[in-house]
């Protein structure tokens, strides 16, 4: 029979202290009073009612009412401390673990939600549909709990009964337990399941897998049903019973884990192993059924995870140590009753230590107003981070918006911790103060700048916390927090702001939104020094997109009208640097105006300040564009042109005319003017801009085309002056170059008949047939009716025959019928077919407009005559110089062939033959080109092929580009400087001048310098070599000049003085005097001596300088004080920046003792003895300040240190919790020492093993 008694912690308190309100004897002392017997402290519990009480009614009438299922559930669990995987606390609600839980929440369906206990436990509620409740706790364990693993074994052929039909009964198990299960394949003969997850969940998990495999294996399983209160006795304190069994059974033996409320003990195994473990488990049940009685204690809820213990080790240690199991409730159970479950006899102890467990922890609080709570805290956690780590146990916890600060762990540390937190928060009180303003919202984020500057200055400025609302909150609340003074003055700033704002303007400018990307630059440096000028004053520029002009400034009104000022004067700048001209430059000198490596180009651009954009290689356009000021443009323009005039015979003369017939003269969309340059070979014309009134019209070309092109300009304005009219026709393109004719020759025909000008269109225009005749009336109807008879023509289709000899038809049809197509493009597009190849015929049939199949036909004769007329010549001409007469790609000998009409070949290179390495020196052709060899090496013939006079021609254009040598005398030393270095200066002059320069090896001592190239770069090149060694020669001279030293003694004492901290004194001394001064080496024989090396007058001055300062030096004094040690550091400051500021103030040097020294108080100032003196007094005066500090510091740490625990005077001794004819009272027994901190442990003490005692073995 069991019995129960009710016993609160407060009624067992008043046992302990033995002030139990009970009947005491006359005359009887205090401590004689009467002493209750055991069962007297610890009656039996009532029996069991009968079936008629009362008391049973309530109970059956609850039963009989049907409960109602709700579809939402709730379920709350706990992850202990240890387990948590993110277990940073600074930022609660904020971290990794609030991200996971709206992860899951978005996953699930679930809603979750956290709290942090006292411990630091995580307790977790999750609600909503069972399903999703399952799913979200199963992701929540897995993500924030921390997973270990384990493995079960099960026979192979029960692994498909634990997945189940599809995998569901896996996935249910897995939901169930929140879980991981991994089963091996079919063809893994691993029988061993892995399980992932929490320790609680693993045990689960693996009771379900041995329960499915045990309910396979029939022949070996048995299940037992015992109460679930009885478990912890047949599985022994840490399962130390069941092992037992196992071991000597071989048994397995399945006991569900306390979170699993079943009866029922599974064990599998061998038949007579199990037999023989489940006869051992049920003695065990008989036996603690018949000796076990229980009694129930109410604990607060707070403290049960205190009894419970880390893991439940408490309750396991408990069981070992007295037998007793304590029964508690679930956390999700309010109840705060403890079931204390063993043998009469061990009930007393174990309640003990369950009271003792309980009481370990205090829970105290202090209250500070909630504004102060960070300033407790400190900075970075500083003040409160000084208590928990005198004090590790005390956890204190603050929370935003209350007033309380919550204390918990031992009672002597939380009194302690307690008792300084108080300390700190009187001592803030004391010092500290608040206020709060009110500001417009409006002004709250100019109050605080960009990126913060204006509100951090104020907060490091004034030492204070400026709380400003953010926009959501829509209040105009600020508040200031810190020390009064600086309260004040922070407050009076932010009023003086919000009154500046209220008073401030607003501007918009207007510029052209071309100029916003250079106004703000580059990732927006430029537009950041311009607010970093005016930092009070907001820029704002438009959206790219809205293509707006207008530029917003706002801020006060003064600074707005200096921005709006500078921000003009920058637009200014940027329009004027803005002009552009156009240069037309004929397209074969665009590479010259370059230059190698875009040496020219990129020099006039750095001199002239300009920007200068070249159309590129493939566009037809000629027109190079400047941009930059008017006056610099104006200058690259005429540097560019001076490089073309220089290049070739390019004549440029001004014709004026009118400015009202410039628009007639250019024409639509400028065709006429077009066609006039394209007539006169390409020149360029320039009429003056529109608007300008200007006369003049520039003509640039060579100088026959460009006086022919004036003529015609002249003429053509006259005839606009006369009689202007225009009329239009149309014609095939392919008709035009007939039309054209070769040359040129029949439009000019025409227009020399008619006197009208005839204009085709070009290849940009978009109607294509249009052809515009301008002139006088009879002229152009002239004109119209020549041009519409021929293209009337053009339009009457014909076939004809020719005979071609056979033996000519290859020159035709070669190249892909290159000659036939250029034949088609010329003339109408006629077609010529020659015979295919293999056919042995003589007849050509040509087919196109008549005119065209004529013309086509005199061109074929013309070729033949060619063909007929056609020799070929030989040019000797050294193998070594053919790349440099073929030119890059071939492009020298390619324009030769063109320019005459000419075929060249080059002969195939002898790789055989040496090389004739012998030049032609001093401007002569080499021997091999002067004096006919007897039989000329095969690989130095050139072919040349086509009309003799054309193939001489071609002949000596060939033999002009011959390289030749010449020799030019250069001083031996000044080579080097002319090769540069790593050959940079002799490679720019071989790229500028297109020349190659040899210059001898230095062990030949030579000063003969060899010259290679053509006639015109040689002369080039020569006279910019004769101006380097000019250039050289200076230099040398002026060296010399600068190599004048000067040598003084000075006494090494004051050698860092005159050097000063990081050299800034000498170099100082070297910028100002163009010297450089040496000081000795630490080795040198005279330590005195310092050189001057530079121009004599530079040396003498700063001689003079270095002499001044030794004057200076000679006059200062250095005195030693003693200043306390521990005001040094304070004197220097950060990084030495205190000390600077005093010895740049009083224009002293000051030293202090190195560590380790002799005398660590002595400090030595060094000056004039009037800066000595000034320094000292303030020096001492610091001292005197900074003592005072360090002394009211340092009583304070000795006040705040907490005393030690043998400095602790002993208290009286107390009785403590004393009964007669208690169980440990038995003969053999010995009554536990309460006082004795091996019997009763504090949490988190080590204490050493002793011997067993009649309590059983210890365990800590």
């Amino acid at each position: 029979m069991s019995s129960v008694a009710v016993l609160t912690p407060e009624s067992f308190a008043e046992h302990r202290s033995g002030l139990g309100d009970q009947e005491t004897r006359g005359g009887v002392s205090e401590d004689e009073a009467y002493i209750p017997t055991y069962l007297e402290a610890f009656p039996p519990l009532p029996e069991k009612g009968a079936p008629g009480d009362k008391s049973g009614e309530p109970v059956g009438a609850w039963s009989k009412i049907r409960p109602i299922k709700s579809s939402v559930i709730t379920q709350v669990f706990h992850v202990p401390l240890e387990e948590r995987r993110y277990k940073d606390n600074s930022q609660f609600g904020e971290g990794e673990e609030a991200k996971v839980c709206l992860d899951i929440m978005q996953k699930t369906g679930a809603h979750i939600e956290l709290s942090l206990a006292k411990d630091q436990g995580l307790s977790i509620m999750v609600t909503g549909k069972l399903d999703s409740v399952m799913k979200a706790r199963k992701e929540i364990v897995a993500r924030l709990q921390t997973q270990a693993s384990a493995t079960v074994t099960i026979p192979k052929e029960h692994h498909r009964f634990v997945i189940g039909k599809n995998g569901e009964k896996l996935q249910e198990l897995e939901l169930k337990t929140a879980t991981k299960i991994n089963i091996p394949r079919p063809e893994d003969p691993s029988n061993q399941i892995k399980i992932t997850g929490t320790k609680e969940g693993i045990e689960k998990a693996r009771h379900e897998i041995l329960l499915i495999s045990a309910e396979q294996d029939k022949r070996a399983v048995e299940r037992i049903n015992l109460e679930k209160v009885f478990h912890p006795f047949i599985a022994g304190a840490y399962n130390k019973v069941v092992q037992e069994i196992m071991q000597e059974t071989g048994a397995r033996i399945n006991i569900p884990p306390p979170s699993i409320n079943k009866d029922e003990i599974f064990i599998t195994g061998e038949k007579e192993p199990v037999a023989q473990a489940g006869a051992r488990i049920r003695r065990i049940y008989e036996e603690k059924k018949r000796k076990t009685t229980t009694i129930s204690v109410e604990v607060k809820k707070s403290q049960h995870k205190y009894i419970i213990g880390p893991k439940g080790n408490t309750l396991q240690e408990i069981l070992d140590m007295t037998g007793v199991s304590v029964e508690m409730p679930s956390l999700e159970s309010s109840s705060e009753t403890i079931i204390l479950r063993g043998e009469p006899d061990k009930l007393g102890p174990a309640l003990t230590q369950v009271y003792a467990k309980a009481k370990s922890v205090m829970v105290a609080e202090v209250t500070a107003p909630a504004w102060l709570h960070r300033f407790i805290i400190g900075k970075k956690g500083q003040n409160i981070g000084r208590i928990t780590q005198q004090l590790p146990k005390v956890h204190i916890e603050f929370t935003d918006g209350d007033e309380k600060i919550t204390l918990e762990g031992p009672t002597e540390e939380v009194e302690i911790a307690q008792s300084q937190i108080q300390d700190i928060i009187n001592d803030l009180l004391s010092r500290m103060d608040y206020t709060e303003i009110t500001i417009e919202q409006k002004f709250h984020r100019h109050l605080i700048g960009k990126n913060g500057t204006n509100i951090n200055r104020i907060k490091e400025q004034y030492k204070v916390s400026v709380r400003i609302p953010p926009d959501n909150e829509k209040s105009h609340q600020i508040r200031i927090e810190g020390e009064p003074q600086g309260v004040q003055l922070a407050k009076k700033e932010l009023l003086e702001m919000a009154v500046r704002m209220e008073n401030e303007r607003t501007k918009d400018l207007i510029i052209e939104q071309r100029f916003h990307r250079s106004i703000i630059g580059q990732k927006g440096e430029k537009i950041k020094e311009v607010r970093d000028k005016f930092p009070e004053v907001i820029i704002n520029f438009p959206d790219p997109a809205q293509k707006s002009d207008i530029v917003q400034l706002r801020g006060p009104k003064n600074e707005v009208e200096k921005c709006g000022k500078f921000l003009q004067k920058v637009i200014a700048d940027l329009i004027e640097n803005s002009y552009s001209v156009s240069v037309p430059i004929f397209k074969q000198f665009h590479k010259n105006i370059i230059g190698k490596g875009g040496a020219n180009i990129k020099k006039i651009r750095e001199e002239t300040n300009t920007k200068i954009d070249l159309p590129t290689e493939n566009s037809n356009s000629e027109v190079i564009l400047i941009t930059g000021k008017k006056a610099n443009c104006e200058a690259a323009r005429d540097r560019i042109l001076s490089i073309q005039r220089e290049l070739a015979n390019i004549k440029e003369v001004d014709v004026l005319i009118p400015a009202k017939l410039h628009n007639s003269l250019i024409g639509a969309k400028g065709r006429l003017v077009r066609s006039l340059m394209e007539e006169c070979g390409g020149v360029h014309i320039h009429f003056p801009s529109e608007g300008s009134g200007s006369d003049k019209v520039t003509i640039r070309g060579p100088v026959e085309e460009v006086e022919k092109a004036r003529k015609q300009l002249l003429q053509l304005a006259e005839e606009k002056q006369i009689n202007n009219c225009t009329v239009e026709l149309h014609a095939k393109p392919e008709y035009h170059k007939f039309l054209i004719g070769r040359g040129g020759g029949n439009i000019r025909k025409v227009r020399d008949r008619t006197g009208a000008r005839i204009i085709f269109p070009t290849a940009d225009d978009r109607d294509q047939e249009l052809i515009t005749i301008v002139g006088k009336e009879e002229a152009i109807k002239q004109a119209h009716k020549e041009l519409e008879i021929l293209i009337k023509n053009l339009d009457n289709v014909i076939e004809d025959l020719m005979i071609v000899d056979p033996k000519y038809h290859r020159h035709f049809v070669a190249r892909r019928g290159q000659v036939l197509r250029e034949i088609a493009e010329e003339y109408g597009g006629v077609t010529v077919s020659f015979p295919r190849t293999g056919v042995q015929s003589d007849r050509v049939m040509l087919k196109g407009a008549k005119d065209c199949v004529e013309a086509a036909k005199r061109r074929i004769q013309e070729i033949i005559g060619d063909l007929e007329a056609q020799v070929t010549l030989e040019c000797v001409i050294p193998q070594r110089f053919h790349r440099a007469v073929m030119g890059l790609k071939g492009s020298k000998v390619q324009q030769i062939t063109r320019d005459y009409d000419v075929q060249i070949k080059f002969p195939e290179r002898d790789e055989n033959q040496g090389l004739d390495l012998h030049p032609q020196e001093n401007g002569d052709l080499n021997s091999d080109l002067r004096e006919a060899e007897p039989v000329p090496r095969k690989c130095d013939v050139i072919f040349i092929s086509g009309r003799k006079e054309k193939c001489e021609a071609a002949r000596e254009a060939l033999l002009a580009l011959v390289p030749v040598t010449v020799d030019l005398e250069v001083p031996f030393d000044l080579h080097r400087y002319i090769i540069g270095q790593k050959g940079s200066g002799i490679r720019k002059m071989m790229e500028e001048y297109e020349v190659n320069i040899a210059v001898p090896p230095p062990e030949q001592q030579s000063d003969v310098i060899k010259i290679t190239g053509l006639t015109g770069n040689l002369e080039r090149a020569r006279a910019g070599i004769l101006e380097r060694v000019r250039d050289l020669q200076a230099e040398q001279e002026d060296r010399a000049l600068r190599g004048f030293k000067l040598t003084i003694s000075v006494d090494p004492k004051y050698h860092p003085k005159i050097i000063g901290r990081k050299g800034a004194v000498i170099s100082q001394i070297r910028k100002d005097h163009d010297v450089n001064v040496q000081f000795p080496d630490k080795g040198d024989e005279n330590q005195d001596m310092i050189t001057i090396t530079g121009y004599e007058r530079n040396a003498e001055s700063a001689k003079d300088a270095i002499m001044k300062i030794v004057a200076d030096l000679e006059e200062m004094v250095s005195e030693d004080i003693n200043l306390d040690h521990r005001v040094h550091a304070r004197i220097i400051g950060g990084r030495g920046k205190a000390i600077r500021k005093i010895m740049e103030e009083f224009k002293v040097d000051i030293r202090f003792p190195p560590p380790g020294s002799d005398d660590p108080n002595r400090v030595t100032v060094t000056g004039l003895p009037e800066n000595v003196d000034n320094a000292i007094d303030h020096l001492l005066n610091l001292e005197e300040e900074y003592m005072m500090a360090i002394v009211e510091s340092e009583t304070m740490a000795a006040y705040m240190k907490p005393p030690s625990r043998v400095e602790e005077e002993p208290r009286g001794s107390t009785k403590g919790f004393v009964v007669r004819d208690a169980p440990w009272n038995a003969p053999g027994n010995k009554a536990p020492d309460m006082s004795s901190a091996e019997e009763f442990p504090m949490f988190g003490t080590v204490v050493a093993p002793k011997q067993a005692s009649a309590w059983g073995p210890k365990k800590f």
